[in-house]
């Protein structure tokens, strides 16, 4: 049995000076730009880890017990369409997460401030591809990416949901973060109007790398959009969300209280 899922709320607008932080113990130091994340203690990584799993495993119940036993599917209606997303448990890469459902919902009501037809869109961190296929749904012609072993659910879910519907064939391709950038997609061919990320901070060692693939692609004569939408759980979110502002020109454009999810939008620092 499928989920119809949505966002419970309404996305609240933020206006630009009204971004609330949550104290001085979320703060980052950066230096030269570069990302200083303070160690976690062994305490703070296992209960961080146990968090995430918890938010995980909490998703089994709301599935109907199949053959396969840690496949599940949830449904989503975005921009006219029913999308059927196939979600495992065997990888954060391969769930649904928060972050990507509010932005895709964010995508959907900002089409003429946000106008992604004919758009070059760039997913980083796609995951199931919820938001590489509604992107490509609004016409956009979309690069979803992620790492080798996500890449077949994440096709699967992309031709399933597009194949008949869409201007243009999404796009999948394996990127590691902070690797092989410039040799992969080097600056001179591969231009993107946008690109997307969702819940892609999280309990990971790969901040750095994140950063300078977010860098990379929205360099400072780019004219590259971003937008990240996150949930925030740890306090290497706070950390990292205050290098990010660092970083680029960015606005707090909208929140969902309850979800505990914020999405930014960011042009690179001339």
């Amino acid at each position: 049995m499928e989920r119809s899922s949505t966002v419970p709320q309404p996305i609240q607008m933020v206006q630009p000076g009204e971004e609330k932080m949550a104290g001085e113990a979320g703060r980052g130091k950066t230096l030269d730009g570069k990302l200083h994340v303070e160690k976690a203690t062994t305490n703070e990584v296992v209960t961080n880890q146990k968090l995430m799993a918890g938010e995980a495993l909490g998703r089994r119940n709301l599935w109907e017990p199949s053959v396969y036993y840690a496949l599940g599917q949830e449904s989503f209606f975005f921009a006219g369409h029913d999308i059927s997303i196939r979600e495992s448990l065997d990888n954060y890469g391969a769930l649904v997460w928060p972050g990507a459902v509010a932005l895709c919902q964010f995508l959907e009501n900002n089409q003429q401030q946000m106008n992604l037809m004919d758009k070059a869109v760039l997913e980083i961190g796609a995951g199931t591809g919820l938001l590489s296929i509604v992107a490509t749904l609004l016409g956009a012609w979309v690069t979803a990416t992620d790492l080798p072993d996500i890449l077949s659910n994440l096709t699967f879910n992309l031709l399933r949901n597009t194949k008949g519907r869409c201007r243009y064939k999404p796009q999948v391709v394996s990127l590691t973060w902070g690797q092989h950038l410039e040799r992969d997609f080097p600056c001179t061919s591969c231009h993107y109007d946008y690109v997307l990320a969702a819940d892609v901070v999280y309990h990971h060692d790969y901040l750095e790398d994140l950063l300078a693939t977010m860098r990379h692609f929205c360099r400072p004569g780019s004219r590259t959009t971003l937008l990240w939408a996150n949930k925030v759980r740890f306090q290497s979110d706070l950390r990292f969300t205050e290098t990010f502002k660092s970083s680029f020109k960015s606005t707090l454009v909208c929140e969902l209280p309850q979800e505990e999810v914020r999405i930014y939008k960011a042009t690179a620092r001339e």
